[in-house]
């Protein structure tokens, strides 16, 4: 099978398009024929190094696939060969997803969306999971809560303000000023423009001072502990970023405030609900720019460093059997 393969960590030019041996499913598990992918911040991160410690070279990475199964290995209870299937590949263990084929155990893959393409499916598992565990699983958001999303732009952010409307939060984000419009259709009822507002401020005035019950944490540097200084009483924040310095969280202690920290997990629950949000029309993926597998470095280099377009928003998907 094609695969782009890293036999060292960094730059985009690392990966190289090469023939290996197609996997076979053990016990448990399920091959599946790779259609689509797609391109997340983890993606750059494990390439460039980031968690060079996790990973034994050469590598596959990736972690988006959605396909369908050709083969099917013992103890298979759930799934037969056919189904069209989505899922992210467990982080850090095995194969990705940037190849034709992928052996998967049963356990964390899911049927997908009839109502959408593969591309479209691809872009959904780690980003839509990891919201979903945001905003579920951790802060356990509820009807009528206020929410700011910092980020509101990014492929979790998207996700995260379709989501929170669909659990019928009052959702605020922050975007710049060219990506209001597409925010506030996907359902935010705020949008600020953080390049020439301040947050802290407009969210004071918005609320008449008492703050957000939720905050969601997709950027970092100084939002850990700025963001305390929005919080209501027993608010919470939920980040997904890497904390690489000493954070002064004094205004969050004030407030009794609860911090989550979120690596998402795998499990096919978790993709079943995102399916129903699919398919009642309350989820859209937002699929941006397309790339095929040979491509890929031009994928990493467009997220990572907007290449060629500055004003880039949403998801990229890689067309994997192209």
């Amino acid at each position: 099978m094609k695969a782009a393969i890293l036999n060292q960590f960094g730059p985009v030019d690392n990966f190289e398009i090469v023939d290996v041996p197609t996997p076979t499913p053990g016990f448990g598990e399920v091959l599946v024929k790779v259609f689509a992918t797609s391109v997340n911040p983890l993606d750059y991160q494990v390439r460039r190094g980031d968690y060079k410690d996790e990973l034994t070279l050469p590598v596959i990475t990736g972690h988006d696939v959605s396909g369908e199964i050709v083969e099917v290995g013992q103890g298979v209870q759930n799934f037969k060969v056919g189904d069209q299937v989505y899922y992210t590949p467990e982080i850090f263990k095995g194969q990705g997803s940037y190849a034709q084929y992928h052996s998967v155990h049963e356990s964390i893959i899911a049927l997908k969306p009839k109502n959408i393409s593969h591309l479209e499916a691809a872009t959904l598992p780690l980003a839509a999971g990891t919201a979903w565990e945001m905003l579920v699983t951790r802060a356990q958001l509820k009807v009528n809560q206020t929410i700011l999303i910092h980020g509101g732009a990014g492929g979790v952010g998207m996700l995260t303000i379709q989501i929170a409307k669909a659990m019928e939060a009052v959702v605020f984000t922050t975007a710049r000023k060219v990506h209001h419009q597409v925010l506030l259709e996907l359902g935010a009822d705020h949008v600020i423009d953080y390049a020439n507002e301040n947050y802290i401020d407009v969210i004071q005035q918005l609320t008449a001072g008492k703050g957000v019950d939720v905050v969601i944490d997709t950027i970092g540097g100084n939002t850990l502990s700025d963001s305390g200084q929005i919080l209501s009483q027993l608010g919470q924040v939920v980040t997904i970023v890497d904390i690489e310095k000493p954070q002064n969280l004094i205004h969050a202690w004030g407030k009794n405030a609860t911090y989550h920290f979120v690596f998402t997990r795998q499990n096919r629950n978790k993709l079943d609900e995102i399916t129903k949000l699919v398919e009642t029309g309350k989820l859209k993926p937002v699929l941006n720019k397309v790339f095929s597998l040979s491509e890929i470095s031009k994928a990493h280099d467009l997220l990572e460093n907007k290449v060629g377009d500055k004003d880039f928003y949403g998801k990229i998907g890689i067309e994997v059997d192209k």
